[in-house]
């Protein structure tokens, strides 16, 4: 359930299966679940009377004891690119933001899974915030339907799915779970697995079990090719080490084609020098992983700079030379503090109410 003084059971962020077992209480088939499924995701409904394929008894055993909760962006900033930036304020005052970024034929939402973050990696603006909480798996799918929704409007469909929003997805594991199993259903959001990430500090726990339930890509965030150097960046590395990391992301279950993605945000004069490229190199020849380079965008609570263009050139040749495959993210929603690494969230900017 979310967060509210409602005390009636909410159906949003149950999971297929949840919700077929739910019905079954009362006696109902199972396909009824489907159908809810296709009403909450697909068609949006908010209310039950408007479920007309269901018996007259069934909706009114539902609206006695059941709800479907939801709330609409706050907020909504539009950058100059087409990306929009949005603002969720949650039942109990938190907020939230995620990203709809457009992109040729593809409509990519980033979602949160937390209020804040508790990794506290020294060139992120969420960590630098707080950590607040856990989102529920109602909360972190409204993400969805409500950019589903905005996007439906247009004559367009939610086609990716990442989950770089505020939090680390693998300590909020159970809420991130259920809602992978709806952006995947047929009968909600019907998403390829594929075109679902996670995006991870490095949980190495919690890798491989999920890879394993669910097909998804995974990214995660490396940041230096040195152990010291990354356990100063990102304080997970002294608990979940370098080595440990890259030995986990190799045994990532993966279908023909298809990688690991390792981000990688250069930052100037610290991590950026063609001897950390070659270290990383080194430490990913052989192996189904492509390098995402994310040049560091600058904000107020880091210390460090954004890398020149040159060093960024230079760092990916070298990848490159070495026989990775290396991209460089395009920067995207700057000017809205819609870029990676740039979401804050409630914990700071705008408080709770």
């Amino acid at each position: 359930m979310t967060r509210g003084t409602d005390e009636r059971t909410d159906l949003k962020g149950m999971t297929l299966p949840e919700l077929e077992e739910f019905l079954a209480r009362w006696g109902k088939e199972r396909y009824r679940a489907r159908q809810l499924f296709r009403w909450i995701y697909q068609k949006h409904a908010g209310d039950f009377a408007a479920m007309t394929d269901l018996s007259k008894e069934l909706r009114g055993i539902l609206a006695a004891s059941c709800r479907i909760s939801g709330f609409p962006a706050e907020r909504v900033e539009t950058s100059a690119d087409g990306t929009e930036k949005y603002l969720f304020r949650l039942e109990d005052g938190e907020a939230v933001e995620s990203v709809l970024i457009p992109d040729e034929g593809r409509r990519t939402l980033c979602i949160s899974s937390q209020v804040g973050c508790p990794l506290l990696c020294g060139f992120c603006a969420t960590g630098a915030a707080g950590f607040r909480r856990d989102m529920t798996s109602a909360e972190i799918v409204q993400q969805a339907c409500f950019a589903a929704k905005r996007l439906a409007e247009r004559g367009e469909r939610l086609s990716n799915v990442v989950f770089m929003g505020l939090g680390e997805p693998l300590l909020n594991v159970t809420e991130v779970s259920r809602t992978i199993g709806i952006l995947l259903s047929q009968f909600a959001f019907g998403i390829s697995g594929k075109r679902v990430t996670i995006s991870t500090a490095g949980i190495v726990p919690e890798m491989l079990p999920l890879a394993l339930r669910y097909p998804v890509s995974f990214a995660v965030s490396i940041n230096a090719a040195r152990g010291d150097l990354r356990s100063l960046l990102m304080p997970i590395n002294r608990k979940y080490p370098l080595r440990e990391l890259v030995a986990e992301m190799k045994r990532i279950p993966l279908q023909s084609g298809r990688k690991v993605t390792a981000e990688y945000v250069l930052l100037a004069g610290v991590n950026d020098s063609p001897e950390d490229a070659r270290a990383l190199a080194r430490s990913f020849r052989g192996a189904r992983i492509k390098v995402n380079l994310i040049p560091f965008n600058p904000h107020e609570a880091s210390p460090y700079r954004a890398p020149e263009a040159e060093a960024v050139d230079r760092f990916r040749e070298v990848l490159i030379s070495g026989g990775v495959q290396t991209i460089t993210r395009e920067r995207r929603g700057a000017d809205i503090r819609a870029a990676c690494g740039q979401l804050r969230g409630s914990v700071q900017k705008y408080g709770n109410r």
